[in-house]
């Protein structure tokens, strides 16, 4: 059935050898079906003609038949444009070419009848079209219209000719005899209740619609049966997963009841409460526990997973906790130290950076069980890292880690699997989480521990600059301290320290009273450390730094961040160093430096922030304006391998998508009815590694 889709593009009649080439390395189209699915990403309507006094700018693309009266040259050298006088039975328009004038002057002729494609615009109050595509008229492009598929392509394939008409024309081709190898993947049941077309007819719809009403049809079809699978997917190996490993039962609260009597600091949140009530249903289930838990920087997440953690000792297990940087783990390791030496707990560190010494140590005390909970970094995944019995696993910034590296510590027991508890403060917008993390359960920490005042955020331009210095001296003359951050980018690492060098001296001498810190990626780590230590420590009044203070320290005296060339970071970066401040009871400022002139896109990024400390909000910005591969990552871990859909666009057919497969799954978990037939035989013919089942494999 499949083999068709196997064979390579090279032996598609149009194709060959050398372009097949081409399209293997610039879009990874190695076979009929990677063809089939380069799916267009929009349609030209060639359905209508319009008469030019019909035309605006407001119009997209549009189609008009007429003739030229004139040409012209204006202006001279560089500067030098073609004019062409296009006109109708209703007016006329200016048609403009910047480039080629000698080839269209030879190839263009007066009174001659055409058709033009184009988009128009105004310009000096009057209308133009720039460089539209020109056909002569005749009886076939005038004949009812049509829809014209329009494909990417890359700059390298188009000097090679491979450009949206050769796609145009290869797709006719192969599509002749693709479709009597285009077999239904979707149960009858399904394709009635949601009124889907067929996929046969969705596959060609999808390139070359008869009408928009066809394509509207044809993407909902593709996109729903996309989105179920995938969900399907995770879904799948959720069940799997609560079957085949079964938890460990952690139900004696003693402990945790402790805790909570003598040592408690704060009334937790009620969405603290909510979370803890959904974990601690989960570890008495007797099935392995895999829950995310979202919630913005300061909302209280560790203290979650400590008393999680408080659970899982109570019952006789260990704990392990999992940072993605030393930094992370350091901060964590301090701030759980306190609270295990209330309740008399042994705890550990692991990081890249312990001397062996250290690690003969905490690898006999793992093993003994002296030691009940071991913060560190990836080192924790190392083979040779085993406990006596390890209950508990808690995941810091989910995101930085894979399936795979969850996996591992499932191996770290023999006899049952640790339930693992993930935390992330990237909020990440539900349509997101429901396809990154549909494996998971979700939980969500929604509000701020009491006394918490919310950040008040400024904008400030370049020519504000004595107005920002006035308001961080203002703090600092009340007694707090001051951030004020530089950015990172890599290519330009020398650029950037000389504007953060720059930047220290300026202030220097603007606040000649005070100590400043300084931090930088180029420091030693020891140094790094010292320097922020001093500011820990209130020694130093401002740090200036990079952004390696994005994630770590917490200085709950710091009442101001002040972020430099603030348009050079991305929404979820400034959303991050906004929650450096915040920590205490006192209100905090984060003021957004940029320059005069800004993109329409940073301006969108700088205005979420002064609107919004809702994290979830910004991540649904961050989420329109980047796309989801880039948000996550996912787009080199192939995470996200989706075709048509579009997560900003289609979180209703994904909710659908999603309950379709969840009721699929609870009637019939092993897909063993008739009905379900086509949908098993479809999954069947994927690899394991597959990730979107969605595909004409």
């Amino acid at each position: 059935m499949h083999s068709f889709f196997d064979k390579s593009i090279e032996y598609l009649k149009g194709v060959g050898p050398q372009r097949a080439e081409s399209l293997n390395k610039e879009l990874s189209i190695f076979t009929f079906g990677d063809l089939l699915q380069h799916y267009p990403f929009r349609h030209e309507d060639r359905s209508k003609f319009y008469k030019i006094a019909e035309l605006n700018a407001e119009l997209p693309y549009i189609q008009i038949i007429g003739e030229f009266k004139s040409f012209a040259t204006i202006g001279g050298g560089r500067k030098s444009r073609l004019v062409g006088r296009f006109t109708d039975d209703t007016g006329t328009i200016e048609i403009v070419w910047f480039k080629g004038a000698q080839w269209i002057k030879k190839s263009l002729s007066v009174g001659v009848r055409y058709v033009l494609f184009g988009k128009a615009t105004a310009y000096g109050g009057k209308l133009n079209i720039a460089h539209p595509e020109v056909e002569v008229q005749t009886e076939k492009n005038t004949k009812g219209g049509y829809l014209q598929p329009i494909y990417h392509t890359t700059e390298k394939l188009k000097k090679k000719g491979i450009d949206s008409k050769f796609f145009s024309k290869v797709m006719k081709v192969l599509l002749v005899e693709a479709v009597n190898h285009i077999h239904e993947t979707l149960p009858e049941n399904l394709i009635q209740q949601f009124k889907l077309i067929d996929k046969k007819t969705a596959v060609v719809a999808n390139h070359f619609p008869r009408n928009a009403n066809q394509l509207s049809h044809a993407q909902n079809r593709l996109k729903f049966e996309e989105l179920f699978f995938v969900q399907l997917r995770l879904i799948k190996l959720k069940i799997a997963r609560t079957e085949k490993y079964k938890g460990v039962l952690l139900n004696k609260s003693d402990l945790l009841n402790k805790y909570y009597e003598e040592h408690l600091p704060f009334e937790l949140t009620g969405a603290q409460k909510k979370v803890i009530k959904e974990i601690y249903a989960d570890i008495r289930s007797g099935q392995q526990m895999n829950r995310l838990v979202q919630g913005d920087v300061g909302s209280g997440k560790t203290m979650v997973a400590f008393l999680s953690m408080l659970l899982a000792i109570g019952s006789g297990y260990q704990c392990a906790f999992m940072a993605p940087t030393e930094i992370l783990a350091e901060q964590h390791f301090k701030g759980l130290q306190v609270q295990a030496k209330q309740m008399g707990l042994h705890i550990a560190r692991l990081t890249g950076s312990t001397p062996a010494s250290e690690r003969k140590l905490i690898h006999e005390g793992l093993m003994s069980g002296v030691i009940t909970i071991l913060v560190g970094t990836h080192a924790l995944l190392e083979d040779k890292v085993k406990f006596q019995n390890l209950g508990l696993a808690v995941i810091d910034e989910q995101h930085r880690f894979g399936v795979a590296q969850r996996a591992k510590l499932w191996t770290k027991t023999k006899e049952v699997y640790p339930h693992v508890l993930v935390m992330t403060a990237t909020p990440i917008p539900r349509t997101l989480a429901m396809t990154l993390y549909g494996d998971l359960d979700v939980s969500i920490i929604d509000e701020l521990p009491p006394g918490r005042k919310s950040i008040k955020t400024k904008h400030f331009r370049e020519s504000k600059r004595l107005e920002m210095f006035g308001v961080v001296e203002k703090e600092i003359q009340e007694g707090r301290q001051a951030y004020i951050v530089y950015p990172l980018i890599e290519e330009s690492a020398t650029l950037d320290y000389k504007d953060l060098m720059d930047g220290f001296e300026s202030i220097k001498r603007r606040f000649p009273k005070y100590q400043i810190s300084v931090v930088h990626g180029r420091m030693k780590a020891e140094d790094k450390e010292w320097e922020m230590q001093r500011f820990v420590k209130g020694e130093t009044k401002i740090m200036v730094a990079t952004t390696v203070i994005e994630v770590g320290v917490n200085v709950p005296n710091a009442s101001i961040m002040v972020i430099e060339n603030a348009e050079r970071f991305g929404l979820s970066q400034l959303h991050q160093l906004r929650g450096r401040v915040g920590r205490g009871a006192d209100q905090s400022y984060c003021v957004l430096m940029t320059g005069v002139k800004l993109s329409t896109e940073a301006k969108t990024r700088i205005q979420t922030m002064v609107d919004t400390t809702d994290g979830f909000k910004i991540a649904e910005v961050d989420l329109k304006l980047r796309g989801p591969g880039d948000l996550m990552g996912t787009r080199q871990s192939g995470a996200l391998d989706l075709l048509v859909s579009d997560l900003v666009k289609d979180g209703e057919i994904l909710k659908t998508a999603r309950i379709a497969a969840q009721d699929l799954l609870k009637e019939d978990p092993h897909l063993e009815n008739d009905e379900h037939k086509v949908i098993k035989q479809h999954i069947d013919s994927f690899s394991k590694n597959a990730v979107n089942w969605g595909r004409i494999s």
